[in-house]
């Protein structure tokens, strides 16, 4: 590439070195601190509402940064070429075959503004004096900037390969519209999609952690469709890592195959929405699904299946992670860091309407214990289950799907 700029001296070179190799060992809490806001930036709610995408997008941060820091070791002050690689590619692909167009010269604004500031802090408190901090500024402003452009340039320019290339889009962006609430006709989207509508439809959203691990999403995607039996089933590769998927029939479909099906894939995750008939239902079912996926993802759950109608509480309660924090320490206080079969016998003694015969049967316990455990779980929590049950049952269940939520600090 071009220098459009002249090359430092070798004191601002090395500062700029010193500081760049600091800052690769603190590259999650950088990402972290300019992921969110460059997101939102985005304006696009397909692109939020798929947790999967949502990753994807915050791995394109990681590896900008990555980039840019590590050429600054190499060649402090230059020009930095982007790094399009195949999880970028795979990236945009997803994003143009469902017809996802985020402003990723506005992600860059706000993300450069974030970095901006971070790097300023950093070089006042690492240059010895005004003229190395002066010559530092001078020319990693021109090399940020610079890279910015470019990189947008050549997300454009992968947009651009990738809507050229791509031979099913019409179908998956059809489906996006429908996911979203467009307004469609329910004999048009049967005939363009070749799956019936005027039926019960159960969604799911089947993903994976590390996309090295593609062959196994795609083969448990097979093995949910021969589970679901005489029902048809519909679906969509939503991104590099995730699946999108709609069992249908009659009635509504049986999942207990299903659940067995996924439970044989160690290393794939699914949600699933709520049933829904019709195109109504095949939306609601669908978006149950993601949110499923975007708690899960949120909470730093490990849990490999997640049906929405079991955690639309906790999801109501848990969308910003350090208000869910608060709300389970103020409501369980020390029963939160207490032993986890006295929660477990708690909760499920409220599920169960306070029967403790019936709490016993469910948790394979004595009577005798299940009631010591209540008992002891009711005494160390803040707020008791008698005073208001629906919260200490809600505390409990976040603390079921995310169990380090409490030693993790909000920040």
């Amino acid at each position: 590439m071009d220098e459009l700029w002249p090359t430092p001296s070798s004191e601002v070179a090395d500062a700029i070195r010193s500081l760049c190799q600091r800052l690769l060992t603190e590259t999650d809490a950088l990402v972290d601190a300019f992921a969110r806001p460059s997101l939102l930036a985005q304006n696009d709610p397909a692109l939020l509402a798929d947790a999967s995408l949502v990753e994807e997008d915050r791995e394109l941060n990681r590896s900008d940064l990555v980039q840019w820091l590590t050429a600054n070791v190499q060649q402090p002050g230059r020009r930095v070429e982007p790094y399009v690689g195949p999880r970028t590619t795979a990236y945009i692909n997803d994003l143009v075959s469902r017809g996802i167009a985020p402003d990723f010269a506005v992600a860059w604004r706000v993300a450069l503004g974030i970095g901006w500031r971070r790097w300023l802090e950093e070089c006042v408190a690492d240059c010895a004096g005004p003229d190395l901090l002066v010559g530092v500024l001078d020319v990693t402003a021109k090399s940020l900037v610079q890279y910015a452009l470019d990189s947008v340039a050549a997300l454009r320019q992968a947009g651009l390969a990738a809507a050229m290339g791509h031979t099913d889009a019409e179908g998956i962006a059809l489906i996006q519209l429908i996911a979203n609430g467009a307004p469609m006709a329910e004999d048009l989207a049967e005939g363009r999609l070749r799956y019936r509508m005027a039926r019960w439809h159960v969604g799911l959203v089947v993903w994976i952690d590390d996309p090295q691990e593609a062959d196994a999403l795609d083969k448990t995607v097979s093995a949910v469709r021969s589970a679901a039996g005489g029902g048809s089933a519909l679906v969509a590769r939503a991104s590099g890592t995730s699946r999108w998927l709609w069992l249908s029939g009659e009635a509504v479909p049986d999942f207990q195959q299903v659940e067995k099906a996924l439970a044989t894939a160690d290393k794939v995750r699914a949600a699933v929405g709520r049933p829904g008939r019709g195109l109504e239902g095949f939306r609601s079912s669908h978006q149950d699904a993601l949110a499923a996926q975007a708690l899960v993802i949120r909470l730093g759950s490990d849990r490999r299946f997640t049906a929405y109608a079991d955690v639309e509480l906790i999801d109501a309660l848990t969308k910003e992670r350090a208000g869910a924090r608060r709300f389970v320490i103020n409501t369980l206080g020390p029963l939160a860091e207490a032993d986890t079969a006295l929660r477990q016998a708690l909760l499920t003694y409220v599920q169960c309407g306070f029967n403790t015969t019936r709490a016993a049967a469910n948790l394979y316990a004595h009577r005798n214990t299940v009631e010591r455990r209540v008992s002891r779980a009711n005494e160390l929590s803040a707020v008791k289950v008698e005073d208001n049950p629906a919260h200490v049952a809600a505390a409990l269940l976040v603390l079921d799907i995310a169990p380090d939520i409490v030693a993790i600090s909000p920040g």
